[in-house]
């Protein structure tokens, strides 16, 4: 039986739920605003779904949408991606109009954005641009690669990482049920030749033997390029680490806003193999400086040439930055970790607002898990 009425509506005060039967209740709040809510529970989980402010819907319009939702639910639907659906599902060119928008506020110059726009024109909006994002699946990020992935291959990996941006914020906004298959879709393409010269990225799985020989001679540029890469921190960032934004006890780094790249602070969870190493470093460390991978001159840092240096001396071709991409290559083939975790520990931009607020709380004990990984690839399977 029906407890309310639309006069009841209009006059409820009293802060609390009032229910109107079948799970749809008056949300009345201190503040005098209301809403409405509809209650469902299945499969012993209980969750409530809101239905919009009574000022603007009415008791009628309210009953039908709890309908909608109980009836979503017994179906086994998920309310929130339905009732997006019924507001409209961007396309991926629609979707990658929101990302750029977003992403370019955390980049420094307009030739990023240019980039990341004339590369989708080129290789991804003439396959998928007017396809809906809940409808890309992993062959149709095949096709768009496949032609490309052999003979451009710098290119192709470039378009597969925004590519995948796109879909997972059209995963984490709702418009789509699951993230998008990269690594599947990587494990259907051939493996892309390596040429002889000079290349910016170590490939992955050569970074575990290079450990072993960076760990051979013990100097602060071997041990900032070792923490460097078992963080996948960019190299200004190591250089100019301090001990007071290292936390022993938490097993945190926390770099400062001014120091990173996209203006804010980041927290680096550091695994066992990093935390080692700065015991060593703690042994080495220099009066005068809290630097902890200090240069040769008293309070100075390592030079920015210092671990380019390095890697030459090794014989190796690769650049420094190059082994972020070695991590989030390995993160894409190797391991079944979500597109926005590898992200968040690169300290890329989020282009959503509310998601950039839920990582910043959420995130760390899921990367923490990954670094783990990542160190135990690099590190502890040659010791």
């Amino acid at each position: 039986m029906r407890r309310l009425s639309a006069s009841a509506v209009k006059t409820a005060k009293q802060p609390g739920r009032v229910g109107d039967g079948d799970g749809l209740f008056l949300l009345v709040k201190a503040s005098g605003a209301k809403s409405w809510v509809c209650r469902v529970q299945r499969l012993g989980r209980r969750r409530d779904f809101g239905l919009g402010s009574a000022n603007t819907v009415s008791l009628a319009v309210a009953r039908e949408r709890a309908r909608e939702v109980r009836s979503w639910v017994a179906l086994g639907l998920d309310p929130v991606f339905e009732r997006r659906k019924a507001r409209g599902i961007p396309t991926f060119r629609e979707a990658a109009a929101k990302v750029l928008a977003a992403q370019k506020k955390g980049w420094r110059n307009a030739k990023h954005q240019d980039q990341w726009l004339s590369t989708l024109e080129a290789y991804a909006f003439p396959y998928i641009g007017s396809v809906t994002v809940d409808e890309i699946s992993g062959p149709m990020i095949r096709d768009l690669l496949a032609p490309i992935w052999l003979t451009k291959p710098e290119t192709a990996r470039r378009v597969r990482q925004r590519v995948g941006t796109i879909l997972d914020w059209a995963y984490a906004s709702g418009y789509r049920t699951s993230e998008a298959p990269m690594r599947a879709v990587t494990k259907g393409l051939p493996k892309q030749p390596r040429k002889d010269g000079h290349f910016a990225a170590m490939p992955y799985d050569r970074v575990a033997g290079f450990m072993v020989r960076l760990r051979s001679k013990a100097s602060f540029s071997r041990l900032a390029l070792e923490f460097l890469i078992l963080t996948a921190a960019r190299s200004g960032e190591v250089r100019g680490a301090a001990w007071k934004e290292i936390d022993i006890e938490a097993a945190t780094w926390t770099i400062a806003a001014a120091r990173m790249k996209g203006g804010r602070e980041h927290v680096v969870p550091l695994s066992s193999s990093a935390l080692a190493l700065l015991r060593r470093c703690a042994e080495l460390k220099q009066v005068g400086t809290d630097l902890v991978f200090p240069g040769a001159k008293i309070g100075q840092p390592l030079s920015d040439m210092t671990l380019s240096k390095l890697m030459k001396e090794m014989g190796e071709p690769y650049t420094v930055h190059g082994f972020r991409s070695a991590f989030r290559d390995w993160v894409s083939e190797e391991t079944d970790y979500p597109g926005e975790i590898a992200e968040a520990a690169l300290a890329h931009a989020i282009p959503n607002k509310t998601e950039a607020a839920y990582r910043r709380g959420k995130l760390l004990v899921k990367r923490r898990s990954l670094m783990a990984d990542w160190a135990g690839y690099c590190v502890e399977a040659k010791t």
